[in-house]
């Protein structure tokens, strides 16, 4: 209801906004977090990926697309080679600060209280899609994450699981990991042509292997719309023996579909887990 009520009257929507962010203003005064970056890289690598920079969404312009690829070049000029060390918290927005026109930024695509929106800095969740893909092959804590509250398009070119990215909003829809360990890791962040690519290295040679897995994927349809539904797991492997040691469920995702499904399983009424208190 009160969700609502700051949609109907956008003024008193942009005080609570301001609010939040003096709020986690405030709030980081009081973390450690991770701000030394260095051109050499750790020794060890845990895991790398890269993402396509041009996707089908939609009927979205292509454009925003090529505005988003500037966003991102921006944003990792901050990030890349960052060091996260012993009981230190990585944050997003931390390291890449408020996106401004003044700063580069352009606008690009948003997905903003369940619509997709054009706004400058858009595209910057393409970014915390990779770094929370590659923390999750860590031992990282993953400190805040929060899930994008409605699926806009239909998979194209998709090589992760469904609801395993990570929705951003400066500053305080954030995205965090924490070190927990004795061992300083680092992300490695660059573009190429056709991709945004990076790396997590380590300080030393990690005696885990980690598996992402999605299970029980399925579409619902209930008072003439469409849901999406699934888990995301992680198997913990020991590297010298091969055995699993952890098997544990890392997300369980459930959001509305904006676009057309050919064929939808209905599975009964299907229950939403709790959401993310954001108001984004």
């Amino acid at each position: 209801m009160f969700k609502r009520f700051l949609v109907k009257l956008p003024y008193a929507y942009t005080m609570r906004i301001h609010q939040l962010r003096l709020t986690r203003s405030l709030q980081n005064k009081f973390k450690s977090f991770a701000v030394d970056r260095s051109d050499v890289s750790l020794p060890f690598n845990m895991k790398r990926h890269q993402s396509l920079l041009r996707r089908k969404l939609g009927s979205s312009d292509p454009r925003l697309q090529e505005n988003k690829i500037t966003n991102l070049g921006i944003a990792i000029s901050r990030m890349n080679g960052v060091l996260l060390r012993p009981g230190e918290t990585f944050s997003y927005w931390k390291l890449v600060g408020k996106p401004t026109k003044r700063k580069g930024y352009i606008e690009g695509l948003q997905l903003s209280r369940g619509e997709v929106r054009t706004g400058v800095g858009g595209g910057l969740c393409q970014l915390a899609n990779l770094v929370y893909w590659l923390a999750l092959h860590s031992p990282l804590e993953v400190a805040e994450r929060h899930h994008h509250s409605f699926d806009p398009f239909p998979d194209d070119h998709r090589v992760l699981p469904f609801g395993s990215g990570a929705s951003v909003f400066y500053n305080y829809v954030d995205l965090r990991f924490y070190n927990p360990t004795s061992v300083s890791f680092q992300f490695s962040i660059w573009l190429t042509e056709e991709h945004l690519k990076g790396t997590l290295h380590c300080g030393q040679e990690w005696p885990y292997a980690y598996h992402i897995e999605e299970r029980n994927h399925q579409f619902h349809s209930r008072d003439g719309k469409n849901f999406r539904e699934n888990e995301i797991w992680r198997r913990v492997v020991d590297k010298r023996t091969g055995l699993t040691v952890i098997e544990e469920l890392l997300v369980h995702n459930f959001s509305e579909v904006k676009y057309e499904i050919p064929a939808v399983s209905v599975k009964g009424p299907p229950v939403p887990p709790p959401q993310d208190p954001v108001t984004m």
